[in-house]
């Protein structure tokens, strides 16, 4: 039991990574609070992860908007009395094709929820964890915040922040014992990425470049995951692991 006695706040549990990673840090003994955008995909989750033992609850949130964020670390802490790790794993991605054809809604959008949520739920989780002594951040990042990904330059733009952002948080919080670490994943076989992996021509594409020859699955996400959340990477601190297949050394 790597989390026991651990309160797990997951962004973007719905389903997906974030699904997976909650229903995996359940079964390691964690008390997980699931979020998302819609209670009813947050209910059938929570309905299931206790039914096999594990405990925790769901809070609709948007994290593109402060004060939700700042409500779900608060609604956290009163119910279970503290946040030891954050998962950062809402995106959203509005835009997909040439960056230049993107308009200011779309930046606006994936800029609110990937770099802001993420900047407000670390930054009320950090005050709690800086109190109680320590904890983690996971931020889920991307490959395509280290090389452009095809139609997705908004997008990748905006996880580059999120690696940057991951390294400051790391730099400033690292003697609060807290260590502050992402995950840049390649194309995992989720309803998020399906503009990628449901096109027979990027998916052949990237299966191609790949050393594995293949796509990723939300489950090989959860070790990553776990071990970044539990002891076995303590001294980790400001790294970004990345979770491709090797797709990594041939850039995107």
């Amino acid at each position: 039991m790597q989390l026991e006695n651990k309160v797990a706040v997951i962004t973007g549990a719905s389903r997906g990574m974030g699904e997976a990673i909650a229903r995996a840090f359940a079964q390691e003994g964690a008390t997980v609070v699931i979020a998302s955008r819609k209670q009813e995909m947050l209910d059938e989750v929570m309905d299931e992860i206790e039914r096999a033992g594990g405990k925790g609850m769901a809070i609709a949130t948007h994290t593109g908007e402060q004060q939700q964020c700042q409500r779900l670390i608060e609604q956290t802490v009163g119910t279970f009395g503290t946040v030891d790790i954050l998962i950062n794993n809402a995106a959203t991605n509005p835009h997909f094709g040439p960056i230049l054809d993107s308009e200011q809604s779309h930046w606006q959008k994936t800029f609110d929820v990937n770099v802001m949520g993420y900047f407000w739920t670390s930054r009320y989780a950090a005050e709690v964890m800086q109190r109680n002594g320590g904890g983690k951040i996971i931020n889920m990042a991307s490959l395509a915040g280290l090389y452009p990904g095809p139609f997705m330059g908004v997008y990748s733009v905006s996880k580059a922040a999120v690696i940057m952002m991951t390294k400051v948080l790391a730099q400033e919080l690292g003697r609060d014992n807290i260590r502050v670490n992402a995950i840049a994943p390649g194309i995992i076989k989720t309803k998020f990425a399906e503009a990628l992996w449901g096109n027979p021509q990027l998916n052949t594409q990237y299966e191609n470049k790949n050393p594995m020859g293949r796509i990723g699955d939300p489950q090989e996400v959860v070790g990553a995951a776990l071990f970044l959340a539990s002891d076995a990477s303590s001294y980790i601190n400001g790294d970004v692991l990345m979770l491709d297949g090797g797709h990594s050394v041939n850039g995107f």
